[in-house]
């Protein structure tokens, strides 16, 4: 299957925007490309095509950015970070010193932080240019990039329809060569499920790998994550060998076993993959997406994987409303802050009151129930991992919809019952703390992008990067747009 051509009047990528983070990296460390011109050309880039899709927001003053190239140019001989001289914008959902951080919210419409997210410090510490600020979903729920401060960001493919989200501004300014390389967080399939609706690759790292904070609730579990988004595999590996690794503050993170990006150099050596399809019928699919991914896993036969159907023993209507609970108990309760502040109640959208209010309900026996069902899931998972090395689903349920459209009410004939449920499919990987990527499996017949995911077992996080690697020599299209 050929790419469809993007729907968004823009001028071709340059030379510079098109090379790989790896590339650029290489080139600037070897002095064949300066500092000022990487971060030029990628600011030329912005001004041609943001406008189209509002992917990038608070943009920093381009004086400001290229004087601190020029500062990088001049200070090189002093300087090993693996980063050094990329340009990046950080998902607006993380703090930046100094650079509004808004979360989506009209709430924090003029917040500046004073510190940095751990993950946005290490970036930065790796020599990194920070130009500006990626769009979200207000507090990051939903998977549709739109909120009240900044609007909605539009797929990269085509103008009409959603880019996805939470890491919605991430995807589309990678898939449009806007920054070489992106940082996102996935809850409920926010690094994912933007990825697989722009053509470019998401990675749900392992439940600790990257630490988390600062932050309040340092011994919550972290069903939250951050990771890293690309154009390709190698990418991600060299942003991911920055932001993991054990911190103090971050008592359940943990030392990450080795370079990521050098772990590439092995290639996988195959292995066998279980296919869950759509469970056996018990995920409602837009019609589609599933011939898309058997399409794609039939690729893995030229690198010796292995591809079996089956069906996990398990209650996954009890697992999706233990997932609904713990999530009303993680971010519904870190919300309520400003639902009993007045002034800010009337503020917040009606996804986040349903958090709120349902979390508000919510006693101890039933957080304790959700997490004996997280548990039981999670043993079913290595068992399954003892037969299989990888676990494949389908990216999302639904292919993107137009953006004016807050959630799918209906998929494949079935009522969604809350704003996250056409989501369902993402919530595996998560309750398991497993690594998990999206990979690109092509296009329907109307232009639309389509994703898969490949699922680890915990901390098998250089073992998926390998399958995906391997699986990317496969495709027969580039990455982004």
């Amino acid at each position: 299957m050929m790419r469809p051509e993007t729907k968004h009047a823009v001028p071709p990528a340059g030379d510079i925007c098109r090379l790989s983070a790896v590339e650029l990296a290489g080139a600037i460390r070897r002095r064949k490309l300066s500092v000022r011109e990487v971060v030029t050309a990628f600011l030329d880039r912005i001004e041609a095509v943001n406008p189209l899709v509002n992917a990038i927001v608070s943009l920093r003053d381009r004086g400001d950015i290229l004087r601190e190239a020029d500062a990088a140019d001049a200070g090189q001989a002093n300087e090993t970070g693996t980063l050094f001289g990329l340009p990046i914008a950080i998902k607006d959902l993380a703090s930046t010193t100094g650079l509004r951080t808004s979360f989506g919210s009209p709430i924090f419409a003029d917040f500046v932080p004073q510190e940095d997210d751990f993950f946005v410090e290490r970036i930065r510490n790796a020599g990194a240019i920070i130009i500006g600020k990626t769009n979200v979903p207000e507090f990051g729920l939903g998977s549709n990039t739109y909120n009240n401060v900044f609007g909605p960001t539009l797929n990269a493919f085509d103008p009409a329809l959603t880019a996805g989200g939470s890491s919605g501004g991430a995807a589309v300014a990678l898939a449009l060569d806007m920054v070489p390389v992106a940082d996102g967080s996935d809850f409920g399939g926010s690094l994912r499920n933007p990825a697989g609706w722009n053509n470019v690759y998401g990675f749900r790292p392992s439940q600790g790998l990257v630490p988390a904070g600062p932050d309040l609730e340092v011994f919550h579990a972290q069903m939250g994550v951050e990771g890293p988004m690309a154009r390709n595999v190698a990418d991600m590996a060299l942003l991911l060998d920055v932001q993991a690794g054990y911190h103090p503050q971050a008592p359940l993170s943990y030392e990450k076993p080795g370079s990521f990006l050098e772990g590439l150099a092995s290639p996988s050596t195959g292995g066998r993959i279980a296919w869950l399809g759509d469970l056996g019928g018990h995920l409602p699919i837009e019609a589609g997406i599933l011939d898309l991914c058997q399409a794609a896993l039939g690729r893995f036969a030229d690198q010796s994987f292995a591809v079996e159907p089956l069906l996990p023993d398990f209650d996954f209507e009890a697992l999706w409303q233990a997932f609904v609970t713990l999530r009303q108990a993680s971010s519904g309760c870190a919300l309520k802050v400003h639902y009993d502040d007045p002034s800010r109640r009337g503020l917040l959208k009606p996804e986040a009151l349903w958090e709120i209010e349902n979390a508000m309900r919510l006693t101890a026996p039933q957080i304790r129930a959700a997490s004996v069902v997280r548990t039981s899931w999670h043993r079913m998972l290595l068992s399954i991992f003892d037969r299989f090395d990888l676990i494949a689903l389908p990216t999302a349920q639904v292919f993107p919809f137009e953006v004016g459209t807050h959630w799918p009410s209906v998929v494949a004939g079935r009522s969604m019952d809350s704003y996250h449920r056409w989501m369902q499919v993402s919530a595996f990987a998560t309750l398991g703390g497993c690594p998990a990527v999206n990979v690109p499996v092509g296009f329907d017949d109307m232009g639309r992008p389509m994703g898969m995911q490949l699922i680890g077992r915990p901390r098998g996080d250089l073992a998926v990067l390998r399958a995906a690697a391997a699986y990317e020599t496969t495709l027969p299209w580039p990455a982004g747009a």
